[in-house]
């Protein structure tokens, strides 16, 4: 049986604002926004080459906007991933190197917590 984890619900705020944020400094991908009703929207965003989505919206997720920490994505690239999401305006840390890989990190408006990992070669 496989098991493939391809959603993952991030409460924010206002979700026009970290649509925008997600597409527009981010660089994610938008896959739906649907209104169900008038208390559910439905906002599916992607990271390019993810199998793994994020879902935004009004009442999809009963957490309070900003407590998700640690989502994490993977690049072949730290230097050029942090140059192009500071390009676009996200505040991104600079580069930190532990021995698991290099690491940087920053928050959506909201203040969910994202870490972008390169993966150190493998011997």
């Amino acid at each position: 049986m496989d098991l493939r984890l391809e959603l993952v619900s991030v409460p924010v705020s206002d979700v026009d604002r970290a649509k925008a944020f997600y597409t527009e400094q981010a660089g994610f991908n938008a896959d739906h926004d649907h209104r169900v009703s008038e208390n559910l929207r439905f906002v599916q965003l992607t990271p390019p080459g993810s199998a793994c989505s994020i879902s935004i919206g009004e009442g999809i997720s009963t957490a309070p906007p900003g407590s998700v920490q640690g989502l994490q994505v993977v690049v072949t690239d730290i230097t050029a991933a942090r140059d192009e999401l500071a390009g676009r305006g996200v505040a991104v840390s600079e580069i930190q190197d532990f021995p698991w890989g290099r690491f940087v990190f920053f928050s959506d408006p909201d203040g969910n917590g994202w870490a972008v990992q390169e993966v150190p070669p493998r011997p």
